[in-house]
């Protein structure tokens, strides 16, 4: 199938965001309506200021009221300031009358004053016969002598019409010489070295602790290091930026598993078993960070950066068959993998202005998520992209390619062998658009997964999932050609904060496994996310919904004469932080449905999608999606010390597929209730030791009961994360 059309509607569809930003062409003459400065108007008001002079020493007068009246009624009283200066904003324009009055001087009343914009005015006061005001010395000190004459002009001079300078000698109002400018050895230092100029000494409490101008070490990473890129490993330009990280995690949870055929303990079912598991993950992250430019502000001119994982896990599981298809592998298993998660090279092509706006290029494997929350993509793959900002920063943009490599099953890291999917992505992102600290963001995504054939590292079929006709003749594979269009923000209206996403997914499956047949995609996605944050806690409240294909079996074998057409929704390859995050039981843990091949729902995603595996596995627009409603709060308790709470509500949004899928009549709605509490401790400031906890349960619904039991589901883990 020729990829003309699709690249002509990606295209397409970067000239349509275009359009919507109306980018002028460069030396296009701008209307008069243009703004200046992005996102700030004129104001339609008027203001005045001005400056109280005593009339006799022209000295400005401190404390005079100031009182602006319009028809009788005083709409605003300014007392001026220590060099006699007044200011009114945010004035109607029109007729007014100014009256200035102090203690002293002669009332001053201006019957007349016309307001039309931005107004200056000089206003005299004379002083009450017998009165005196102290005067003022330059410095505004009450009580210094006035100001002596202006020496006469030089008609003779190098510049005939302006002032003689006074001989440096020659006495200053006060009767004191003026200071004389000190010599450029007294102002600068010349260091031969700019980077190495030594820190002053700290001990102003006379104690240790979290304290700037500390000693530094070579193995403190928050002080100056030459292996963080606080100073050039070569030339004035080039450095050098070490991360090494050490992420620890530990998982213990209670799911749904089946006893399977060869079950070894009494207390099995028949069909369920013991879901008691306990799992436990070590990985090494280093990453080695080359760049040309500087260590702030300016985007980097070239940069090679290199980043290997190391990754350790255990799993322990109370039956067989889980962590392997050979059932004779027991039930435990430790798995070791190397994985290269960042390896490119990148370089600026162009700086487009002197507000650091600009446009470069990154080629190699690379990370990328693709909007706020990682609801379609968030990967570390091969790729090329093209990236930079416009209009001070106010806008960002990405244009990127990826083709994918197969990830290993227990580890998640990347393999070297090729996973045959290609990935298009071009977005953009508008900052303070509508409102100021509201940020837009306009996404076209296309995934393009060939058939192929593919065993997890567990010796389980991910690729096609092994459901259906897939199975049942043969295993058939099939492509999927899917885009979406969305549309998402995050940031704040006034003291509400505002994060949402609307996305479309069109396109076609050539032989979806449950639907047995060719189906075209006609899926969508909504969340919305509103919270408040009052002192030290933040209130929030979510909605998240993600269709369901509502086809009985008749439609979905195409026994009714419709059309086939998918209407559940999938990502490509989704990260979800929302709705709890890592402290819901739901987004937190994989459920897998007993008897397939397929799961409920997986790791780090909300989606109830019926997908052998997020990573290694296919889409499935044939799905029941989901309903979910969501409540929490963030607490920062101290410093370094937050707390989350969090409860959501579950329901499917159509149960047909699992009807079909399990050959089970009349499952209902309801999954349950999802509940979870956390903790997040960082010991220093710097963050470079964050400590993560958290416990969380599902209790099921009806819906949830029907396909498995009603046993309660819990979950608990602790995360604990070191960075160099």
């Amino acid at each position: 199938m020729r990829a003309w059309p699709f690249q002509a509607a990606f295209l397409c569809f970067l000239l349509l965001v275009g359009v919507m930003l109306g980018q002028e062409a460069p030396g296009a003459a701008q209307p008069p309506s243009v703004q200046r400065i992005p996102g700030h108007m004129p104001a339609a008001n008027a203001s005045l200021q001005g400056t109280v002079r005593d009339r006799q020493t022209k000295l400005g007068v401190p404390g005079v009221k100031i009182s602006l009246i319009r028809a009788g009624t005083i709409v605003g009283e300014r007392w001026t300031d220590a060099e006699g200066i007044f200011r009114f904003v945010d004035l109607a324009t029109g007729t007014y009358e100014l009256k200035a009055e102090k203690e002293g001087f002669q009332t001053l009343d201006l019957l007349t004053l016309r307001i039309n914009g931005p107004e200056t005015t000089d206003l005299a006061l004379e002083p009450i016969a017998g009165e005196s005001m102290p005067t003022k010395g330059p410095s505004g000190v009450p009580g210094a002598a006035p100001s002596p004459p202006a020496p006469p002009l030089s008609p003779t001079g190098s510049y005939p019409g302006l002032r003689t300078s006074q001989a440096p000698s020659s006495p200053g109002p006060l009767g004191i010489a003026p200071e004389q400018v000190p010599p450029e050895s007294a102002n600068f230092s010349k260091e031969p070295n700019r980077w190495d100029v030594p820190m002053p000494a700290w001990d102003r409490y006379g104690k240790g602790g979290e304290f700037p101008y500390t000693q530094h070490h070579w193995y403190d990473p928050f002080n100056r290091s030459r292996l963080k890129g606080d100073e050039p490993i070569f030339g004035q330009s080039w450095f050098f930026d070490f991360t090494g990280t050490s992420i620890t995690g530990l998982d213990v949870r209670r799911l749904p598993v089946p006893s399977g055929v060869s079950a070894e303990q009494s207390d099995s079912a028949d069909f369920f078993g013991r879901g008691e598991q306990g799992f436990a993950s070590q990985s090494f992250r280093l990453s080695f960070d080359l760049f040309e430019g500087d260590t702030s502000f300016r985007p980097v001119d070239f940069r090679i950066r290199f980043t290997p994982e190391f990754n350790l896990n255990f799993l322990q599981t109370r039956e067989r068959g889980l962590v392997n298809v050979d059932v004779r592998d027991g039930t435990n298993r430790f798995d070791f993998h190397t994985g290269l998660q960042e390896g490119f090279v990148e370089a600026k092509i162009r700086d487009l202005s002197p507000n650091f706006d600009f446009v470069s290029i990154r080629a190699g494997i690379q990370q990328f998520v693709s909007d706020f929350r990682g609801f379609i993509f968030a990967e570390e793959q091969p790729g090329v992209r093209i990236f930079g900002n416009l209009r001070s920063n106010r806008i960002n943009y990405n244009l990127a390619y990826f083709y994918f490599l197969e990830k290993n099953t227990n580890s998640g890291l990347n393999t070297f062998d090729p996973r045959h999917q290609q990935v298009y992505i071009g977005n953009v992102y508008i900052q303070d658009s509508f409102f100021k600290g509201y940020t837009t963001e306009f996404s076209f995504h296309y995934n393009r997964d060939d058939p192929t054939n593919h065993y997890d590292d567990n010796g389980f079929l991910v690729r096609p999932a092994p459901i259906g006709d897939v199975v049942n003749n043969g295993v058939l594979q099939h492509g999927i050609r899917a885009y979406y269009l969305g549309w998402a923000s995050n940031g704040h209206i006034g003291r509400l904060n505002v994060s949402h996403a609307f996305y479309q997914a069109l396109g076609h499956d050539t032989l979806n496994p449950i639907a047995g047949r060719r189906v075209d995609i006609d899926g969508r996605m909504a969340a919305l996310e509103l919270s408040v944050d009052k002192d030290w806690a933040r209130f929030r409240s979510s909605f998240f919904w993600a269709s369901g294909d509502p086809s009985n079996r008749s439609d979905a074998l195409g026994l009714a004469g419709r059309g086939s057409t998918a209407r559940g929704f999938d990502t490509i390859v989704d990260e979800t932080n929302f709705a709890g995050g890592a402290f819901s039981f739901f987004d937190q843990q994989g459920i897998r449905l007993t008897s397939t091949g397929v799961a409920l729902t997986n790791p780090g995603s909300l989606l109830v999608s019926l997908r052998s595996n997020k990573e290694e596995g296919q889409a499935n627009f044939v799905n029941p999606g989901i309903y979910i409603f969501n409540a929490g709060a963030d607490f920062n308790v101290t410093p370094k010390l937050r707390a989350f709470v969090n409860a959501n509500y579950l329901q499917f949004d159509r149960t047909e597929p699992l009807q079909i899928l399990l050959f089970q009549p009349r499952i209902r709605h309801s999954i349950g209730t999802d509940t979870g509490l956390g903790i997040q401790y960082r010991p220093p400031l710097t963050e470079n030791i964050v400590i993560t906890s958290g416990i969380s349960n599902l209790v099921p619904g009806v819906g949830f009961e029907d396909i498995f039991n009603k046993r309660v589901l819990i979950s608990g883990f602790t995360t604990i994360r070191l960075t160099f």
